[in-house]
């Protein structure tokens, strides 16, 4: 059985910052070693590490490791800041790293974020009634999130609450992360799943084959839109037309208050090579689903309703 530790996914030993490359899942399990913090800005910016907590723990791990060697702690902020620009804890991360820049912060700071979706995952159960079918999209498992996961997490709580009885796994194309990669950690957890072509989802609703639909976060607004992986959107807006409730399991470390609403949240566009080498292709990374489409945001402080500014405001500000 694969090892979905926390300290496999991601950890910092002497001169090293050491993570689980996950562009080589699940064919290979290869751990990539960075011995600075530019290293590990091009091991985000690549995503051999990728999901917005995972790439907030990795920037604080880098951030202690550039202050060890005696890097410019200022280029080492902005290089892994301007790494991967949509996910707030990037950033979120940087910051609580600049008063400590420590590896026992930085270690810290790891097992904070696991032990959060430890705690989102445990409230989420209340949403899964028994035999629930699920639907989930791209990868927020134990990979994206640096341990245990948030969506997946909620999944895998649910499982072991016996409320769970299958998941429908995206692929998420073009780079297949549901396929890959929450598909080998549903397989790791034993949960039964069925990986599907993206552009399956909105039929599968149609036949009554999907009950709910779990996603990450990789940033909150205030209001509630929420930027997450490519496909998000569709996905929600299908499940609105079949009365199919759609819920965001983040950290509230992915919450930002200081961007109003979707509309001011940076949306990442990637090489259109990894969608196709012959022709011109876009290749947004990420997209905005409006906090009407929400039916509730889980934090580690629990379920959070519509309307979500006041709730959201609270969340962070008890954090």
């Amino acid at each position: 059985m694969a090892d979905l530790s926390p300290e496999r996914i991601l950890r910092l030993e002497p001169g090293v910052v050491v993570l689980l490359d996950q562009r080589r899942l699940p064919d290979e399990e290869v751990e990539l070693r960075c011995t600075s913090s530019a290293e590990v800005a091009e091991a985000i910016r690549t995503l051999a590490v990728r999901g917005a907590p995972s790439i907030g723990v990795a920037a604080a791990y880098a951030y202690a490791l550039a202050a060890e060697q005696g890097e410019d702690l200022d280029e080492a902020y902005a290089r892994l800041a301007g790494s991967r620009p949509t996910a707030v804890n990037l950033v979120w991360a940087l910051e609580q790293m600049r008063a400590e820049p420590t590896p026992e912060r930085a270690r810290r700071l790891h097992e904070h974020e696991v032990a959060c979706c430890r705690r989102m995952s445990a409230h989420a159960v209340e949403l899964f009634e028994p035999g629930t079918r699920a639907l989930t999209h791209c990868n927020a498992g134990g990979l994206a999130t640096s341990g245990y996961g948030s969506a997946l997490g909620a999944l895998r709580s649910a499982w072991e609450h016996g409320r769970l009885a299958h998941v429908l796994v995206g692929e998420t194309r073009p780079l297949l992360q549901g396929a890959r990669l929450t598909a080998w950690e549903l397989e790791t957890l034993g949960i039964p799943h069925a990986v599907i072509a993206d552009s399956a989802a909105a039929h599968l609703m149609a036949l009554g084959e999907v009950d709910g639909v779990v996603t990450g976060a990789d940033r909150i607004a205030a209001n509630g839109d929420t930027a997450n992986k490519i496909g998000t959107y569709a996905l929600a807006v299908s499940a609105a037309h079949h009365g199919i409730p759609l819920y965001v399991v983040a950290p509230t470390s992915t919450i930002d208050l200081e961007t109003p609403t979707g509309a001011e949240i940076p949306i990442e566009e990637r090489d259109g090579g990894e969608v196709t080498t012959r022709f011109a292709a876009r290749n947004p990374a990420f997209d905005i689903t409006p906090a009407a489409l929400i039916a509730g945001i889980v934090t580690e402080q629990g379920i959070h309703a519509a309307p979500f500014t006041e709730s959201l405001r609270r969340v962070v500000r008890a954090a």
